[in-house]
C-alpha cells in the first residue's frame, strides 16, 4: 500500500484576512482583497503547502445571502486568484450554522463554528496534512483557538500586506 506523503498546509480565515471584512461579504462587488493576499496564496502553492480557506459565514444564517451565493462568491474568488497572482485554493469549508440563528434550518451549535476545530479537522482528514508543518492565518482569536484546538499553529494578521506577514513564516519549520 502506497502512503501519500504529507504536506504542510496553510489554512486561512476568509473575512479580515483575504478580504476587508466589510460584514456578510456575500457577493463579488463587496469582495475587496486584502494587499498581498492574492500573491501571498501564490507564495505558499509555490513553497509546496495545500492552501485551504477556513470561514465562519453566519451571514447565511442570518438571512442576509444564501448558501448558493457563498459558493457563487468563492467560484469568484478562486477565478479571480488565479487571474492575478496563479494562485491556487485548494479547498474550502465554511459554517453557515448559528445556535441563534434568525433562520430555524440554520440554528445549530456546530464543532465547525470556530473557535472549535472542525473544519480543520475535516480538512486535514480529507487531505494528507503534516499538521506539525502547518499553519493557520487568522484575525480573531476564536481563529487561534481553532488552531490550537487542530494542532496547528496559529498566527493573528492584524491588517497590513499578507504577503509581506506570511512569507517569514512559511520559511520557518513549525514544532508545536
Amino acid at each position: 500500500m502506497e502512503m501519500k506523503s504529507l504536506r504542510p498546509a496553510l489554512f486561512l480565515d476568509r473575512d479580515g484576512v483575504l478580504n476587508h471584512d466589510h460584514g456578510y461579504v456575500g457577493s463579488p462587488d463587496r469582495f475587496d482583497w486584502i494587499d498581498g493576499a492574492p500573491q501571498a496564496i501564490r507564495r505558499a502553492n509555490d513553497a509546496g503547502y495545500l492552501v485551504f480557506v477556513v470561514t465562519n459565514q453566519s451571514g447565511v444564517a442570518r438571512g442576509f445571502f444564501d448558501e448558493a451565493a457563498f459558493h457563487g462568491l468563492m467560484d469568484h474568488i478562486r477565478r479571480d486568484l488565479d487571474a492575478r497572482s496563479g494562485g491556487r485554493i485548494d479547498d474550502i469549508r465554511h459554517c453557515p450554522w448559528l445556535p441563534d440563528a434568525p433562520l430555524p434550518q440554520w440554528r445549530r451549535d456546530s464543532d465547525w463554528r470556530k473557535p472549535a476545530a472542525g473544519m480543520l479537522i475535516d480538512l486535514m482528514q480529507t487531505w494528507p496534512v503534516d499538521a506539525a508543518r502547518s499553519l493557520m492565518v487568522g484575525d480573531r482569536e476564536s481563529d487561534m483557538q481553532a488552531a490550537r484546538a487542530a494542532g496547528v499553529a496559529g498566527h493573528l494578521f492584524a491588517g497590513g500586506n499578507l504577503e509581506t506577514f506570511l512569507t517569514p513564516l512559511l520559511q520557518q519549520e513549525f514544532q508545536i
